[in-house]
This record gives structure tokens, C-alpha cells and sequence, in this order.
């Protein structure tokens, strides 16, 4: 039994990376996907491999006016939204907080933030007309921190006191607000990330051994995760961090 069947799922960031991977297993799972990203050409082939039934539009999620049109457009096409996937997000620049330019800190903190702040401004009253829920793409790093990061690990550790005070404002609708945290996934943003380290291969070769299971994995296994956050299996769960990380964040290792 697919677990999504005929659900209308609004993914940010779903051009690739992990918001790809979640929109081909929400896909494969009965879902209708609305596949929203800043990345033209490639939302018109996401939109080709999933097939008949979804929908792509050009959004940056931090411009409200982009997010706002979006949410209509989607209501205008489906007629509800059963969830919204907060995915969207972006990591640049590596950086210690004295070294980041306004302008950059003025970007993640649009991107990460706002961009929550967006779809639900916007997206709420469709989602207390279904009952439906929110998922925000979170990190390991909003926990445990990251050197020469500091700036996107607080916007991951804004994102997880949001998911706990949403899911609390709004649990008197029925809506329900969780949140996923890898740590590292093979993704062109982890790439990117790593390519901007002082010591860049270092980095590269250690992503397996940071996870205890062994391996660093492909972005489908936070996307098996998203699945159960949304589908009536996780009914009773709300206001939760879940951990996609292979245990990265366990215990004292070399």
C-alpha cells in the first residue's frame, strides 16, 4: 500500500540533492508533487522523470511574493496541500562569524529562515483546511555546531526551534511540524562544502568514518525517513528532531 496515495506534497529545493530524492520517493508512494525550486531547467526534467500529475514552479523561497504566488498556484491546480516540505536551503559561505559579510549572513539567514517563515505564512490556512503537516530539512550541526560554519549552523538551530514552537502553535489545527537532520549526505551541496575546506581531500576521505555505520549515504535514505514523517504512520509524532545520521553525533571517536 503506498503510503502518500494522492497526498499533495509542496517540496522547496526539490531540484536535487536531498529535495530530489524526497520528491521521487513521495512520488513513487502515491503523491502528488509540486517540485518548487530557483533552478528552471532542472525542475522542468525533475518534473519529466516523475511523470504525469505533478507540477513544477520557479519560486526562491526567500522572496514572499515568489512563495505567496507558488501556494497559489499549487491551490489552483490541486485544490489543497496536504504538506509542505521546507527543504530548501543553502550552506555557503564556510566561514567563522567575524569572517562572514553582512550580506551573506542577510542570505542564509533569508534562505533558511525566511523561507520557513514563507511557506507557512502562506501555506497554513490550506494546511488547517486538510489537517496536514510540515517538514523542515534540519542538520546535525544545529546541535552539536560546526567550525568555520557558525552562521548556517544557527540557521539549522533556528529551524529546530521552529519545527518545537510550530508544532506547538499549531497542533490545535491537527497539523503536525517535524523535522529531519542528516549529517552528511552525498548531495552537490556537501560538495560544495567540501571543496571550500582548508583541507578539502582530508574532509572528503573522512565523511565515511564520521558515521558509525561506515558509510556516508546517498540522499534516498533521508528521503525513507520523510516519507514515514508525512504518512498517517507518524500520526502521533509531532515537535520532532529526527536523526538521519548514522549516529554521527554518538560518543568520543577518533
Amino acid at each position: 500500500m503506498q503510503q502518500l496515495k494522492d497526498k499533495i506534497i509542496f517540496v522547496t529545493g526539490a531540484s536535487d540533492g536531498i529535495g530530489n530524492a524526497c520528491a521521487k520517493a513521495y512520488a513513487a508512494e502515491g503523491a502528488y508533487v509540486v517540485v518548487v525550486s530557483n533552478h528552471e531547467e532542472r525542475i522542468k526534467q525533475v518534473v519529466t522523470e516523475l511523470g504525469d500529475g505533478h507540477l513544477g514552479i520557479f519560486c526562491d523561497v526567500a522572496n514572499e511574493s515568489q512563495v505567496k504566488a507558488a501556494i497559489e498556484k499549487t491551490l489552483d491546480s490541486y485544490g489543497r496541500i496536504d504538506c509542505i516540505h521546507n527543504n530548501a536551503g543553502i550552506t555557503s559561505p564556510s566561514k567563522a562569524l567575524h569572517e562572514t559579510s553582512n550580506e551573506e549572513l542577510e542570505l542564509l539567514m533569508n534562505v533558511n529562515i525566511k523561507g520557513v517563515y514563507h511557506t507557512t505564512k502562506h501555506g497554513l490556512e490550506a494546511l488547517k483546511k486538510t489537517k496536514g503537516c510540515i517538514l523542515n530539512t534540519s542538520s546535525l550541526v544545529a546541535e552539536i555546531g560546526q567550525e568555520i560554519h557558525a552562521v548556517y549552523a544557527a540557521t539549522k538551530g533556528a529551524v529546530n526551534a521552529l519545527t518545537k514552537s510550530m508544532a506547538l502553535d499549531y497542533a490545535k489545527y491537527g497539523i503536525r511540524v517535524n523535522a529531519v537532520s542528516p549529517a552528511a549526505v552525498k548531495t552537490p551541496a556537501l560538495e560544495k562544502w567540501c571543496s571550500e575546506q582548508p583541507n578539502a581531500l582530508a574532509i572528503e576521505n573522512s565523511l565515511a568514518t564520521m558515521h558509525p555505520l561506515g558509510y556516508c549515504p546517498e540522499p534516498d535514505v533521508v528521503a525513507d525517513a520523510c516519507v514515514f514523517l508525512l504518512s498517517d504512520k507518524a500520526r502521533f509524532i509531532t515537535g520532532c528532531i529526527l536523526p538521519v545520521s548514522g549516529a554521527a553525533e554518538l560518543g568520543y571517536r577518533r
